[in-house]
């Protein structure tokens, strides 16, 4: 079973995921050393690792976005 989720933030030493069904913590040692805040993560056999490719689209949409509105335009999503 494959589980996605995006580090939300880091507190203490915990991460908070959102994922499709809500915000969790989950304990920094359980993730990989280099993950970070927005990376996108999977969880998959035992085990989360960060799905760069997912992260990279998903920095670069938001990027976007940001340039977007401080332009003065719209962002329909």
């Amino acid at each position: 079973m494959k589980i996605m989720a995006v580090i939300d933030r880091f507190e203490g030493d915990y991460a908070v995921l959102e994922t499709d069904e809500g915000m969790t913590d989950i304990h920094r040692g359980h993730l990989p050393g280099a993950a970070r805040e927005g990376d996108v993560l999977i969880y998959s056999c035992g085990g989360w690792s960060i799905d760069r490719k997912a992260t990279e689209e998903r920095r670069r949409a938001n990027s976007d976005r940001l340039k977007e509105l401080l332009r003065g335009g719209r962002t329909d999503d």
